[in-house]
């Protein structure tokens, strides 16, 4: 093995790594919506974590970045412990599909059949077709499945250019000296941890030693330790993210580690133990990828095997590891951790906005309950919950304007848009709220009270706004268009009520019936009311506009109201229920 060897090789190590890179970067950003929906599905039912675990990994070909997202889900209070522990475990599994592709670099024979198989006869395929489809592609998605399949052409470009460029390493003495050396168990083991735990993915470092087996110097005795190894190894990237989390997310980074570290010492003790015996003849025979991938499985369906059935006891042995401190764990509602993965991100975001939507509309209706019956316990309730409201908005604006810095694809980037828009119309509510409550203080301190028409009047229209947003709220939690297309005819019933109200209520002026201080008040009362309903307004246009892929609210509120027949039916509906007698 000469330089221009070494050269190729390390090319090959290049390629290889950045294919693996690409493709498992755009494998998640395609599978975005798959993700939210095996993500959703996490219960404390273990065998459903577990497949949950296996079937995400098996997707973005990462169990370090799915391991990652559950330490996130962890610190965010998403996830219990418990639960984490199942999804790990299936990560574990799930990470062998990649030894299982690469593989197919080791495939021998002439017939057809295994030719077609072999990488070097279908990657070209794959990379023409990729190419093609990012550069005439016309949608995101043609273009983000053709860098998957560029990137998988240039993966397993890579892997073979490194085998063939170590293929002379069988020549070697030292080399031969080395991989004796690593059939010592624990030499393996520290090797194939120490190299996983630099490039941090398991995947990586198993394949890098399926094109060193292309030497056919590489022992079953040497690459069982080292796989082992990897195993521990891939766990430091989630003990890096765990760095500054809550105990939990800590934790779970911990149940990582001693996952493998307890599989590896149960299952290479038991495996030297028996071979000592029994003297398995294959121990000094030379593994092919196709070997390693199949250790690599076993070993990891084994730790599984194991384990599963003690989960509760490796959650009580991480409890002991790290101890509960006295001052109680704050949760992190958005953990940067989940940014890796916009789509899970931007998932996570939704149902905050929701926590934040729900939370303002409940401080509206409070604050309407006080021009009834004001009660300074309730007055002060309504100013926390404006000022819970504000910091939800900052935190949100802050987390989104990361988020889509991101490389998003077409459909995450208008949720998150989405997002941005409508996070200053549940603020809004909440400040709103808080002005009704200081008009019915004012009314309190000062004694004043409506007259019973006004009263009878303002009944009217708080309960076409309490509807408005009940029907606002539905359609944004539940992505409702059919609720949303109902906001529109009802925002517009009570445009026409202030307008209304205010020209009775100049009537009552002019006969006496209402002082002018009221009258301000009064004023004060509609705007807010009114301007309720247009943020109403605005969160259903937002809901109706993602349905058609676009954010052009304005114009598409002004196309509703374009005198169109379920419109003007829904207006007549709303304007009976809601007439002043």
């Amino acid at each position: 093995m000469d330089l221009f060897d070494v050269l190729t090789m390390i090319g090959g190590l290049s390629l290889f790594l950045f294919g693996m890179n690409t493709m498992g970067s755009y494998l998640e950003k395609a599978a975005g919506k798959s993700l939210k929906m095996l993500l959703s599905k996490l219960t404390t039912r273990k065998i459903l974590g577990f497949l949950t675990g296996l079937g995400v990994t098996a997707i973005i070909q990462s169990s370090s970045a799915t391991t990652v997202m559950v330490v996130g889900f962890v610190n965010s209070g998403l996830l219990s412990l418990k639960q984490a522990i199942n999804v790990i475990m299936g990560a574990n599994v799930g990470t062998t599909v990649t030894a299982w592709i690469l593989s197919l670099t080791g495939l021998e024979g002439t017939d057809l059949f295994v030719r077609l198989l072999k990488p070097s006869s279908f990657t070209p395929v794959l990379a023409l077709i990729g190419i093609i489809l990012i550069m005439a592609g016309k949608s995101e998605r043609k273009k983000d499945i053709g860098t998957i399949l560029l990137g998988f052409a240039v993966l397993m470009f890579g892997m073979e250019t490194m085998s063939g460029a170590v293929a002379g390493l069988k020549e070697v003495p030292e080399f031969q000296n080395i991989l004796v050396m690593f059939s010592n168990p624990i030499l393996g083991v520290a090797a194939g941890a120490v190299l996983t735990g630099i490039i941090q993915s398991s995947s990586a470092s198993v394949g890098i030693l399926q094109a060193l087996s292309a030497t056919g110097q590489v022992t079953f005795g040497a690459a069982i330790p080292i796989i082992m190894g990897q195993n521990i190894g891939t766990t430091v990237t989630a003990l890096l993210s765990s760095v500054g989390t809550n105990k939990n997310a800590r934790r779970t980074a911990v149940v990582h580690l001693m996952f493998n570290v307890i599989g590896t010492v149960v299952w290479l003790v038991a495996f030297c133990a028996v071979n000592r015996v029994v003297q398995f003849g294959f121990v000094s025979q030379a593994i092919d990828p196709l070997g390693i991938a199949i250790v690599h499985t076993a070993f990891n369906v084994l730790c599984t095997a194991l384990l599963f059935p003690f989960a509760g006891l490796l959650e009580k042995l991480v409890c002991k590891l790290i101890p509960d401190a006295e001052t109680p764990d704050t949760i992190q509602i958005l953990d940067e951790r989940l940014i890796a993965t916009p789509s899970v991100a931007i998932a996570r975001c939704v149902e905050v906005a929701g926590s934040m939507a729900q939370i303002s509309m409940d401080a509206m209706r409070t604050a309407c309950g006080t021009l009834k019956a004001f009660d300074p316990k309730t007055a002060q309730a309504i100013r926390e919950i404006e000022e819970e409201v504000d910091q939800y908005e900052d935190m949100l604006g802050t987390y989104l304007v990361k988020l889509s810095a991101m490389d998003l694809s077409a459909g995450d980037s208008r949720q998150t848009a989405k997002v941005l828009h409508l996070i200053s119309d549940f603020e809004r509510i909440s400040d709103h709220a808080v002005n009704v409550l200081e008009s019915a203080e004012e009314m309190a301190n000062k004694g004043l009270s409506f007259s019973a028409a006004a009263k009878k009047e303002l009944d009217v229209l708080l309960a076409a706004v309490m509807e408005i947003m009940e029907l606002a709220l539905a359609a944004f939690l539940e992505n409702d268009v059919t609720r949303a297309t109902a906001v529109e005819p009802l925002e517009e019933v009570v445009d026409t009520l202030k307008e209304q109200l205010r020209s009775r209520h100049i009537l009552r002026l002019q006969r006496g019936e209402c002082t002018i201080e009221l009258g301000f008040v009064w004023s004060d009362l509609l705007t807010d009311l009114e301007r309720v309903a247009d943020h109403c307004s605005n969160i259903a246009g937002c809901v109706i506009e993602m349905s058609h892929d676009s954010m052009d609210i304005h114009g598409r509120l002004d196309s509703v109201r374009a005198g169109s027949p379920g419109f003007l039916k829904a207006y007549d509906a709303y304007a009976q229920k809601y007439a002043i007698m």
